[in-house]
């Protein structure tokens, strides 16, 4: 069965099921989750817990050991096997589904691993444990559900906070959740129970943000230039290699140029996107895009990013963070094109 992770508290409080796997992209929601469900077992009598660490050297018949040992302990057993990896192998996948079989009679299997790719997801052994247990995906709120995010959070610690002071928060901890955590914890060690003001806020919190180039990607296609041009700062702040941020802009400014190039010779989007190699969700942003970008400015783009790679490798002079901007900003224009 899979749940959301807002649907947890309300089945921990029911009697506990025999296995909860828990997976994603947020250590401290997996944390979070994993804590929860080890203390709804300590209430409801799984008096003892023996921890598995599925790491080199590993023997899986530990995990066969530790269900059969409940009658030397005389009370219920929480086993919390956790498999960093998030790869058993084809020995440990063997060993899940047989444990799989084995459920219940006063043992309780807690799973944690870390986010799993598609092909994990369809795998034999992942298949068997969602099929016999409860099964949460822990990711990481997008930007845009961020602020929520940290007003529950407030919530908890009896504090809230005006939009744009959850704003400047989501701003300054995005793809950071555990930095995120302590920096509203510090608001509470901070200011009382109620209100803050966004002074309070802009006062207290650092920037602990991380940035990517994929998140850039994302900006770039939605049309969102006030985004880009922060995660570029990010990305500078940070150090990230210039032909790691290059290669990002570039890949768009081509993909989108390939688009635009077979919908002006009357191709159909699904078409275009299909020569392209896009498929599925990705599609979404890409029509857009497409339709924001006419083939002229595309050229220009490209163009830029050839000069920007002759001044990576020292060819030209220039600044090479503006050129990333200008590019960025260029690829942003809301000017639009028929598709």
């Amino acid at each position: 069965m899979q749940l959301r992770p807002d649907q947890l508290p309300a089945q921990l409080e029911k009697p506990l099921a025999p296995l909860y796997i828990l997976h994603g992209d947020e250590p401290l929601l997996i944390l979070e989750a994993a804590d929860a469900i080890r203390s709804a077992a300590r209430i409801q009598g799984y008096d003892e817990r023996e921890v598995l660490v599925a790491g080199a050297g590993f023997r899986w018949d530990q995990l066969a050991q530790a269900g059969g040992n409940l009658s030397l302990f005389g009370g219920n057993l929480l086993i919390d096997l956790r498999i960093p990896s998030g790869k058993p192998g084809r020995d440990g996948g063997e060993a899940l589904q047989r444990h799989c079989q084995r459920l219940g009679n006063g043992v309780l299997t807690l799973v944690t691993l870390p986010q799993v790719d598609w092909q994990t997801k369809k795998a034999a052994w992942f298949t068997t444990l969602n099929n016999a247990g409860v099964a949460l995906e822990l990711n990481a709120p997008p930007l845009r559900q961020l602020p929520d995010w940290v007003a529950m959070r407030l919530a908890r610690q009896k504090q809230s906070a005006p939009p744009d002071a959850l704003e400047f928060i989501a701003a300054h901890v995005e793809g950071n959740l555990l930095a995120a955590h302590q920096e509203i914890q510090k608001l509470a060690l901070l200011y009382p129970a109620g209100q803050l003001t966004l002074a309070q806020v802009q006062e207290a919190v650092l920037d602990v943000a991380r940035y990517d180039v994929d998140k850039l990607r994302a900006a770039l296609l939605a049309g969102d230039a006030p985004r880009c041009a922060r995660l570029l700062e990010g990305l500078r702040a940070e150090d990230t290699a210039p032909p790691l941020v290059l290669w990002a802009l570039a890949q768009e400014a081509r993909t989108l140029a390939q688009l635009r190039a077979q919908l002006d010779q009357g191709a159909s989007f699904d078409a275009a996107c299909s020569t392209a190699k896009i498929f599925g969700p990705r599609q979404g942003p890409y029509r857009n895009a497409a339709q924001r970008c006419p083939m002229p400015l595309l050229r220009a783009a490209l163009l830029q990013a050839a000069r920007i790679d002759r001044m990576i490798k020292g060819l030209t002079r220039g600044d090479l963070w503006d050129e990333f901007l200008q590019l960025a900003l260029r690829l942003t224009q809301t000017r639009k094109a028929a598709a």
